[in-house]
């Protein structure tokens, strides 16, 4: 049941993202970006903007911070690592960690898929520069890591203080970045929504395959 949950939440998700992307690149599209480039929801974006300004303090703090997730990547990565080694065989590393790996790898092609195709730039130059802005690359990844830290915690870790101190730290770590990139202004509002719906999505289907292959392992099959 939690496995068909995550798969159906997952796949709803990457759903809605898949339509907002559409939709930005239909609704109200406006020449209101950098150089005249197009926006879509440019009303709503142009006001929300106008509304919060630019706060480069804020960028730079979520910028540097989101080394954490990184740091969080590289950790497993060093535990996959581990295991290789001392099992001597990729067949016999943890198998959510294999799946996690692979699914780091998705994120990262999603990331590098929308750098060379942009469906919009950011509101201002950063360093002088347009930059591709849709979808936030930073809210996606850490709404597309922090969730697998806590899962993955949650499955090795048998103290329940430490499960509930780092599903605090990391729960309040990722609405702290969300909400900076928001009104930072280096965004428009709906380039954050677009990374809330493929960073969860994405990690609702890595959810749902780790939970569909322990199902599998304690049935046998």
């Amino acid at each position: 049941m939690k496995a068909k949950k995550a798969l159906f939440t997952g796949v709803a998700l990457t759903a809605a993202f898949v339509i907002w992307t559409f939709m930005i690149m239909s609704v109200d599209v406006g020449n209101v970006g950098q150089r005249g480039t197009a926006v879509g929801f440019a009303t709503f974006n142009t006001w929300f903007h106008h509304l919060t300004g630019v706060h480069m303090l804020l960028y730079t703090i979520t910028d540097w911070l989101g080394l954490v997730p990184i740091a969080v990547c590289l950790c497993f990565g060093v535990l996959g690592l581990a295991q290789l080694i001392h099992r001597r065989s990729l067949l016999r590393v943890d198998l959510d960690i294999i799946l996690l790996g692979l699914y780091y790898i998705l994120v990262i092609a999603g990331y590098l898929l929308f750098e060379m195709i942009p469906i919009n730039y950011r509101p201002i130059p950063i360093d002088g520069y347009m930059e591709a802005s849709y979808p936030s690359s930073t809210t996606l990844l850490v709404l597309s890591v922090m969730p697998t830290l806590i899962f993955q915690v949650k499955r090795r870790c048998k103290s329940r203080m430490t499960r509930l101190v780092v599903y605090i730290l990391a729960s309040v770590f990722s609405a702290f970045m969300v909400t900076g990139r928001l009104i930072s202004g280096v965004h428009w509002a709906t380039d954050i929504v677009g990374s809330v719906f493929l960073g969860l999505g994405l990690f609702e289907l890595y959810h749902a395959a780790v939970l569909l292959t322990d199902k599998r392992k304690h049935n046998g099959v």
